[in-house]
């Protein structure tokens, strides 16, 4: 969306401002997350169309792909109603309301400041401690988790989210602004919460969860090139972090998330992923990496800086592809 009379490039001013925004402030506790909206919307969304949709693989399938086409639509409208009505106002309540929108999609400093907090208490040999807090950022089963486990989810939760938190989010905001940016945390949204392989959501989530697997299928990779090129800036083991991208980056159910988490464990000399408990159940996963070293805490603020560093990186080169764009188009 355009506001009239400027030639001013405002989505990408409003993304640079919105990054910088979430590395100030984070995520406080006290402020309502639209997020909780979208997850709202899912959970009413599931209710209604289980009822209108009748039980069995083709209905739950159906039933699901309405969900994840109800939702995207729902959420890009609802946005560009904010921005069309911002934009009456003029200039500067359409950036304000931007760069609020973009704040909201990024979760770099979030994703530092938890995973930070396993960090302190591994530190401090607080495992009950750090179990807890890791259980606020993963999926699995924490309670039987030693400090290399704790640790070695806090990694993978960095390294997985650098693109779902940082990158995915930057590369749909640079292409179409606030709108595609919130369509494609919708989605996200929907995966996390019904992209499962179980009883309820076998049928139910494979709409949701192979429309989140094309939408990350491109910023996955740019994020692992981006880790990569990082990783050489920060004298991180580069070598390893592309030859185990190479080897590694299909050793997930996921097409996407052992993108990321390949370069993460050849730039740390790490192993990553392999068997996790999850509501009770062991779940067999192939490995990521070369069992070099034992994880130690350390390894995450190792991860942090590397995730921040690719995020910067990123924002420098993808601002730099839309200014050059912008210039050309206008």
């Amino acid at each position: 969306m355009t506001v009239a009379g400027g030639k001013t490039d405002f989505i990408l001013y409003a993304v640079l401002a919105g990054f910088a925004v979430d590395l100030l402030a984070g995520d406080p506790h006290w402020l309502y997350h639209p997020v909780r909206l979208i997850g709202l919307l899912i959970s009413s969304l599931e209710k209604l169309l289980r009822r209108v949709f009748p039980s069995g693989k083709k209905g739950e399938r159906a039933a699901g792909a309405c969900l994840a086409f109800c939702t995207a639509l729902l959420t890009g409208l609802v946005v560009y109603g904010l921005l069309y009505a911002a934009g009456k106002g003029g200039r500067v309540p359409y950036v304000l309301v931007s760069i609020l929108l973009n704040y909201w999609l990024f979760a770099a400093r979030s994703l530092r400041d938890e995973s930070m907090k396993v960090y302190e208490k591994l530190k401090e040999k607080d495992l009950p401690g750090a179990r807890r807090a890791v259980s606020m950022i993963v999926g699995r089963d924490t309670d039987r988790l030693d400090e290399a486990g704790t640790a070695k989810a806090a990694v993978e939760t960095v390294a997985e989210n650098t693109s779902d938190g940082v990158i995915a989010p930057m590369f749909y905001l640079m292409i179409g602004g606030p709108a595609a940016g919130w369509i494609y945390k919708a989605v996200n949204t929907m995966d996390s919460m019904v992209g499962y392989k179980n009883e309820r959501y076998r049928w139910f989530g494979t709409a949701a969860a192979r429309l989140d697997d094309i939408l990350n299928y491109l910023p996955s990779r740019i994020s692992a090139l981006l880790m990569i090129a990082a990783s050489a800036a920060l004298r991180m083991n580069t070598r390893g972090a592309y030859r185990i991208w190479r080897r590694d980056r299909r050793n997930h159910a996921s097409p996407n998330s052992a993108q990321t988490e390949s370069v993460m464990a050849g730039a740390l000399d790490l192993q990553l992923a392999g068997d996790a408990y999850y509501f009770g159940r062991l779940v067999k996963k192939k490995t990521i990496g070369d069992d070099i070293r034992q994880i130690v805490p350390e390894d995450i603020p190792r991860a942090n800086r590397l995730m921040l560093a690719a995020s910067l990186l990123g924002l420098i080169l993808m601002g730099a592809v839309r200014l050059l764009v912008f210039h050309c188009l206008k």
